[in-house]
């Protein structure tokens, strides 16, 4: 059997519950790329998946304790090697991708993978997946953005946000960044056109109209984001409140109810991992449109303090861990 170090945690519960063990390797199967992991990025699912919550998912994620002791989903590493049914990369190929169990030395990956942008280290390559996947689909697909249209990003400095600002100005649109004080220069530097303090105004009152919002945050009732939409805009979910029972689901049902009649819209989804759109965001960032914020890189050692800021929030951009 050949072994690895991975990051495993045998229950449920705060970031400590997590260890650095020798596992067994994952198998290369057919269609799949077995990648030799050189970073990891942490995202909100992470936090979720660790400590089992909201309780409302454990039907999937385990009821007693988690189905999977391995954790992690953003990875980029090279290709060590590739199934029979692969053509498209091979051995030594440089790729950044998502696939269960990412916080580990090896991951065998199909359809989420694809070439990683030359002009980016490992670790800002493997900020991008989840994150920018999440902001590409929500602003292209479910928000059906046009050029010179006029979006708002409503939490515009995590991962998600940071990417959305960036993506929305690459589609010739009008971006608006709703985020806090410390993080208003960030924002205007990639790229937004107009930056609001959320502890000093309120998006909802400032008689400004979108075409689009990309809620991250979940800050505002339906009530208080329709008045600020166009009249056949679209509100597009991404995230809300992180509540035990529920998490954001409870806020995101809420104003998918509330928003049932009318002109305008409210939308909900969850990225679709394609090696496509991971191929889009690749010639993005390599024309210079786009750039992956990362706050900071940790060793594999202090995952569990990755975690742990993650849990607490007001993470600039994305958290990042070196495997090697």
């Amino acid at each position: 059997m050949t072994t690895m170090r991975a990051v495993v945690r045998d229950r449920y519960g705060r970031p400590d519950v997590l260890q650095v063990r020798e596992v067994e390797q994952p198998e290369c199967t057919d269609d799949g790329v077995l990648v030799r992991v050189r970073a990891a990025s942490v995202n909100r699912f992470d936090w979720y998946d660790v400590t089992g919550t909201p309780w409302v998912a454990r039907p999937l994620t385990g009821l007693r304790g988690p189905r999977s002791r391995l954790i992690g989903v953003d990875f980029a590493g090279t290709v060590a090697a590739v199934g029979k049914d692969v053509t498209d990369l091979e051995p030594g190929d440089d790729v950044f991708g998502g696939s269960s169990g990412a916080f580990a030395e090896f991951v065998c990956a199909q359809k989420g993978i694809a070439r990683k942008p030359a002009n980016l280290t490992f670790e800002e390559a493997t900020a991008v997946p989840l994150a920018a996947l999440t902001a590409l689909q929500g602003l292209r697909d479910a928000g059906q953005l046009q050029p010179g249209q006029k979006v708002l990003v409503n939490g515009a400095s995590g991962g998600v946000g940071t990417f959305a600002v960036q993506i929305a100005k690459a589609l010739g649109t009008e971006v608006t960044a709703v985020c806090s004080t410390r993080n208003a220069e960030q924002a205007r530097v990639l790229g937004a056109d107009h930056v609001i303090d959320h502890t000093r105004e309120d998006f909802t009152r400032d008689g400004r109209r979108y075409d689009l919002i990309l809620d991250v945050a979940g800050s505002r009732s339906w009530a208080k984001c329709k008045r600020v939409l166009s009249p056949r805009a679209t509100l597009v979910m991404v995230g809300g409140p992180s509540r035990p029972l529920l998490g954001p689901l409870g806020h995101i049902a809420k104003v998918r109810l509330a928003a049932l009649r009318g002109s305008q819209k409210a939308v909900f989804f969850i990225a679709n991992w394609n090696q496509a759109d991971l191929a889009v965001l690749r010639e993005l960032i390599e024309a210079g449109k786009v750039r992956p914020v990362v706050d900071r890189v940790y060793p594999l050692a202090e995952i569990a303090d990755a975690l742990q800021t993650m849990g607490e929030g007001h993470v600039q951009g994305k958290l990042v861990v070196r495997i090697e």
